[in-house]
């Protein structure tokens, strides 16, 4: 069975959108999103230096669209499931059709620019814990005052919160963790300092009319299997300000007998969590078109398993 997953912020490198933009319509198709959003996608996405695509404002919609550009590219995929990590969450809703591509990247837009607003009033940031207990990481994180906003799974666990916070983390390691890394995010995603970004997004989901996914939903709240699409929309506003949970996510799609696992552009970091969570799984991360390939032969192998 094949599960089709998306990254979230932080995936993102200067001029990765180029090569995909030489594909056949999607230079129009990326121009229409842009003129749907406000936003010019196909210049952040080929010009822009890693400081300007680092905006929360911009990076979100970037991803997604990225996401929805790179998987078109393959046809019509119909996967076993889906699941996208913190905003990859949107471009997977997509994937399911609870809500159509352009919807996904109108709400992204305001995800973004309000979160943007939200991490604006205190310093804040991100950082990854490697390796160490989880059940250690996560008290010691508590005592610092900080969040455990993503609990990855292999080892991996993302803390969030003030920039002082953060600075004490990286001289007062948790027991075990070789490193404490920065996160290229401007602000505490998935913590109470996103509270105001809920707000904002609630409004703007209130005139969508999702339907119920066309695949199974495995959503990063807690890894559940959501089969309502006004759920899962309401999941999508709601994770703005909660942890995300990939730890779980990954266990389901064990639990579902999942035998690979595709990640659409700019993949990488979840085909690395899978890889040490679930060595059993056949991977395949779409980082230019030169993938493709690998990614349709995994398709003809597992699509149907």
């Amino acid at each position: 069975m094949l599960v089709l997953v998306a990254p979230g912020q932080g995936a993102q490198t200067p001029g990765f959108l180029t090569p995909w933009l030489e594909l056949p319509g999607a230079a129009d198709r990326v121009a229409a999103w842009s003129d749907a959003i406000g936003l010019d996608l196909a210049h952040y996405g080929t010009k822009a230096d890693a400081d300007e695509i680092r905006d929360t404002a911009v990076a979100q919609p970037l991803l997604v669209a990225a996401g929805l550009l790179s998987a078109s590219a393959l046809g019509d995929l119909v996967p076993g499931a889906v699941a996208g990590h913190s905003v990859g969450e949107f471009t997977a809703a997509a994937f399911a059709r609870v809500v159509d591509d352009t919807t996904a990247l109108r709400l992204v837009r305001t995800r973004g620019l309000a979160m943007a607003e939200a991490a604006a009033v205190t310093e804040t940031g991100m950082s990854a814990l490697l390796g160490g207990d989880p059940d250690t990481s996560v008290a010691h994180l508590e005592k610092l005052g900080l969040t455990p906003a993503n609990i990855n799974g292999a080892g991996q666990i993302v803390a969030a919160g003030t920039m002082e916070q953060l600075a004490a983390l990286a001289e007062d390691k948790p027991e075990g963790v070789r490193r404490v890394v920065p996160l290229k995010v401007a602000g505490a995603f998935h913590t109470r300092h996103m509270a105001p970004a809920v707000e904002t997004l609630e409004r703007a989901a209130a005139d969508v009319a999702p339907a119920d996914p066309a695949a199974t939903y495995v959503s990063n709240k807690d890894g559940g299997i959501v089969g309502n699409g006004a759920e899962v929309l309401s999941r999508l506003v709601g994770q703005v300000a909660n942890p995300v949970r990939w730890d779980l996510c990954m266990e389901t799609f064990a639990t579902l007998g999942a035998t690979a696992l595709l990640e659409v552009c700019p993949g990488g970091t979840l085909t690395g969590l899978a890889k040490r969570a679930l060595p059993e799984v056949a991977t395949v991360a779409l980082k230019t078109p030169d993938d493709l390939e690998a990614a349709r032969a995994l398709i003809a192998e597992h699509a149907a398993a």
